[in-house]
């Protein structure tokens, strides 16, 4: 069985073996060169509870986190085993500034379900700030390859009292976060919406002088329609729908029936009643006999 010491920087990756140096170590590295001198190291890559990653990212550079524990057996997988460090799983009332999964003592045991990387090429990649405002000299950011993934894993907290409490916190805290009803102390500036718009008072206003365009009975449609050719022999259909006060789709359907669309000048874009219903002939008539007056006059 072999143990190993988990600190946070490398808490979820652990080397199965040390690099050695390149020869690009030895060339002049620019600002943009990637440390490679660790690119040959295995490491595994874990996932592990967001409490634990909570409390990792709070610890200490340096300090331990936990132990691994991997008990090798002939013909049978290995069993990994991790226990947190005492000072890890504690209950902790420091805020910081991600939000914590829970405040409370968190389990110390756990196990790893541990699953091979198949046809994956994964790396491991580090980054450290550099500072360009630095008295001595800017320093450039550091990109380094930390190691080749190797093998991965899922650590899986052991079912106890204190991981139960963990999941129940965890399904009570959306309850108590939900709104809430509170007594205001002071008076508070209560922004109105906006006023009624320009628009919706122009169009009450329009419904109120001339009402709403209720769809009539077809005939008696037709005979307002019949009313207004009288007057006129040709009109278009913004001058009709305010005439007849009708919807515009109810109003072309009785066009249809006893009118005709004019698409060709001089009377383009207007109607006009069909042949069958016009009543010029009086109009003609009279036409004709005073064209015939002035033929006898002529000839006389």
């Amino acid at each position: 069985m072999s143990e190993t010491k988990a600190t946070p920087a490398a808490a979820a990756a652990v080397a199965s073996g040390n690099g050695t140096p390149t020869k690009a170590d030895q060339k002049k590295k620019s600002d943009k060169d990637v440390d490679l001198s660790n690119a040959n190291r295995g490491v595994w890559l874990v996932k592990v509870p967001k409490y634990i990653a909570d409390r990792w990212e709070s610890a200490k550079d340096g300090t331990d986190v936990g132990k691994l524990r991997i008990q090798r057996k002939t013909g049978v997988k290995p069993n990994v085993s991790f226990s947190l460090d005492d000072a890890v799983i504690a209950a902790t009332t420091e805020d910081s500034s991600r939000e914590s999964a829970t405040k409370q003592q968190i389990p110390k045991e756990h196990k790893f379900v541990v699953s091979s990387v198949a046809m994956q090429s994964l790396a491991v990649l580090s980054h450290i700030a550099g500072d360009k405002e630095a008295e001595a000299g800017p320093v450039p950011d550091r990109l380094s390859v930390e190691g080749k993934v190797v093998q991965r894993a899922e650590c899986r907290p052991i079912s106890n009292n204190t991981y139960l409490s963990i999941k129940k916190e965890a399904l009570l805290r959306p309850m108590a976060e939900a709104r809430q009803t509170k007594q205001l102390d002071k008076v508070v500036n209560s922004y109105k919406p906006v006023a009624n718009h320009a628009f919706n008072k122009m169009h009450q206003a329009k419904l109120k002088t001339e009402g709403k365009k209720l769809r009539e009975d077809k005939e008696k449609v037709m005979e307002v329609l019949f009313g207004l050719f009288e007057k006129h022999q040709y009109y278009n259909i913004k001058d009709l729908v305010k005439e007849t006060r009708q919807p515009v789709t109810h109003l072309k359907e009785v066009l249809k029936e006893v009118c005709v669309y004019n698409v060709k000048q001089p009377h383009k874009n207007m109607w006009e009643l069909k042949p069958e219903y016009r009543h010029y002939k009086k109009e003609e008539k009279e036409g004709e006999d005073k064209e015939k007056k002035s033929d006898s006059s002529d000839s006389d």
